[in-house]
């Protein structure tokens, strides 16, 4: 498993400050602690914003960052060494260490917060935090009340309060180099986990073997979580499109969809293939899913500093649309279908989202109401897909209970794009292939 360096995170504390005026405080808290039934807990997983900014996986942790008149400084408030607690919990970071392993300047116990935030606030231009996040904003308001109650004995409450979450979702869109190597490597992990599926699929198989299979390869390669709730999706299931059930039987002559990526050290991987359950695609299968590819490479011809973020759905669309037209399952002309959006019954998302830390990674679609451009260090999906309702009698049935869906992580470049899972294989020549071996 390869991580981050701390430095990275250190680089990232220093352009977020740079953005801030003098004086001005920041506050990030962690995730809480989230109560999966009676007295266990989830498995715990750091806030995103929080982890990219400190690199501190640990509960009960906050981070302080002050745009001081000597320059800027950071503070951790962390979980005290306690040799009880770490028997039971496991062991922490503690105060004295935590300065030198995060390249912080400071670290105090999570117990005096409070306390410490009110000194820290003292005088201060504006404090920062993310809207969010209600806990953060209730914690800095108590700080706030406190020293407006203590105005008298010379403390200054400061008068601005921004967001932080649009400042820290801007950095997160473009992607560093290390960030880069880390997604590479959950993609590669990717790939062999759906290649592996592929080979392992069987006839009569249930849904949630084959998903075993999948997490089995992420967990053998260094991945510690998935990155999203697995589809494994067989037949007609394939038509829902959040699909999660995953306990149905894998049946001779359907398709299966999965959509499953691992998570490595916080970054997350997002890839779908559909192929046959029993190796090899039926003619009206065939069809369906080369449209889908056709529609998949017209998108990613698409990609390209400059380029704006919905020309890669309008490319999707005039491609999904005008098959639809020719295989009877749409009537009319191309231009007037589009401007109908009669293609939703069918392809009812859109071509793709933001892709980093969450699996739907934060960062705005428009800028000044228009599509965003593509600039280089951006990775999005591109997963166009077509799914034909089961149920409606007007369909002819070679169609019915078809569902597609391809989807590929793409990193915009200097002079176009990469393809993060191209060694995944895509045509229906190579996965026939790959399910023969």
């Amino acid at each position: 498993m390869t991580k981050l360096a701390t430095i990275e995170y250190t680089n990232r504390r220093q352009a977020l400050m740079q953005q801030l005026p003098q004086g001005a405080v920041a506050v990030i808290q962690c995730a809480p602690v989230h109560i999966r039934n009676g007295d266990v807990e989830h498995d715990y997983r750091q806030d995103s914003s929080f982890y990219y900014l400190s690199g501190m996986v640990e509960s009960n942790t906050t981070l302080v960052l002050v745009n001081g008149v000597d320059g800027p400084s950071s503070s951790i408030f962390c979980l005290s060494k306690d040799k009880l607690q770490e028997i039971w919990h496991g062991r922490r970071l503690g105060v004295d260490a935590a300065p030198h392993a995060l390249m912080m300047d400071k670290a105090y116990a999570s117990e005096s917060l409070g306390e410490k935030l009110i000194e820290l606030l003292d005088g201060a231009t504006q404090v920062v935090y993310g809207f969010s996040r209600g806990d953060t904003g209730e914690v800095v308001q108590q700080s706030l009340s406190k020293l407006r109650s203590l105005t008298r004995q010379g403390k200054i409450c400061p008068t601005q309060i921004v967001d932080l979450d649009p400042l820290v979702d801007a950095m997160r869109l473009l992607k560093s180099t290390a960030e880069i190597d880390q997604m590479a490597l959950a993609n590669d992990i990717s790939v062999t986990a759906h290649k592996h599926a592929m080979s392992a699929c069987k006839v009569g198989m249930n849904e949630y073997q084959l998903a075993a299979e999948v997490h089995h390869q992420f967990s053998m390669q260094g991945s510690q979580r998935v990155a999203y709730g697995s589809i494994v999706a067989g037949g007609e299931n394939a038509c829902i499109l959040h699909y999660t059930n995953n306990d149905q039987v894998l049946q001779d002559g359907d398709l299966v969809l999965i959509d499953a990526g691992c998570e490595l050290d916080h970054y997350a991987a997002d890839i779908t293939r559909t192929f046959p359950v029993n190796g090899r695609f039926s003619e009206s299968q065939k069809t369906i899913y080369e449209l889908v590819l056709a529609a998949h490479q017209a998108a990613l011809a698409c990609i390209k500093p400059g380029a704006v973020f919905t020309d890669m759905q309008h490319a999707a669309v005039k491609v999904i649309t005008q098959g639809l037209i020719d295989i009877g399952l749409l009537t009319g002309e191309l231009d007037k279908n589009i401007e109908d959006q009669s293609y939703r019954k069918f392809y009812m998302h859109n071509i793709g989202h933001w892709l980093g830390m969450d699996v739907h990674d934060v960062g705005i679609y428009k800028l000044d109401g228009e599509s965003r451009p593509l600039i280089p260090g951006m990775i999005t999906t591109v997963e166009p897909g077509i799914y034909i309702d089961p149920d409606d009698t007007d369909i002819p049935s070679q169609w019915r209970g078809i569902g597609v869906r391809i989807e590929d992580n793409i990193l915009v470049t200097e002079h176009g794009y990469r393809n993060l899972t191209e060694y995944l294989p895509v045509t229906v020549a190579d996965i026939e292939t790959l399910m023969a071996g």
